[in-house]
């Protein structure tokens, strides 16, 4: 009689990783037959250690290592093409994002710049209602301790009216701070 755990070519799939990922991300990730589509449609792939339809294999053979700390999925623009195209309604980008969380929670993540610049995003968004170049992309580069590095750039951006020096805020900020308060539950 053949058994599996005999078989050194063969090991058996944990499932922990694909139902702890279909948990937090709410998708049905079980459901890919990998048609590649989502590899097909997006417009960065081409910068990716491992395809989008590869991730999502990944997840499903159940290697947590190799998925965390891809690169792919800070490379990944967040454009939802690859969640628009995919036949069985996987939202992939949200899948890809909830990895990132993971990542970023167990301190596996190749790169973490993607990160520090999305919290300082939204954090100025939800302090002004809308983006305040100059003031992020200071904090960024603090952050990042590369201040002048394109210091050229951004004054060329600033004397051609393409960033503005001031914020422009919403009027209703308090309405701001509700939707910042739900999103954060």
């Amino acid at each position: 009689m053949f058994k599996y755990e005999e078989n050194p070519g063969y090991r058996m799939n944990d499932l922990t990783f694909l139902k702890e990922m279909e948990a937090l991300s709410g998708q049905n990730i079980s459901a890919c037959y990998q048609c590649y589509r989502c590899t097909a449609g997006c417009p960065v792939v081409t910068q990716m250690d491992i395809f989008p339809h590869g991730i999502i294999r990944y997840i499903i053979l159940g290697e947590r290592e190799k998925v965390l700390k891809a690169k792919a999925i800070w490379t990944c623009v967040q454009c939802i093409t690859c969640s628009v195209r995919c036949p069985n309604d996987i939202d992939i980008a949200h899948v890809f994002d909830t990895i990132r969380k993971v990542a970023i929670k167990e301190q596996k993540a190749a790169e973490t710049d993607t990160w520090t610049f999305d919290k300082i995003f939204l954090d100025s968004v939800a302090r002004h209602g809308r983006l305040h170049e100059i003031e992020a992309i200071l904090r960024f580069k603090v952050e990042k301790k590369n201040l002048f590095e394109d210091a050229k750039m951004g004054i060329g951006m600033l004397l051609k009216g393409r960033m503005g020096i001031f914020p422009h805020s919403v009027r209703d900020r308090e309405q701001l701070k509700e939707i910042f308060k739900k999103c954060s539950q």
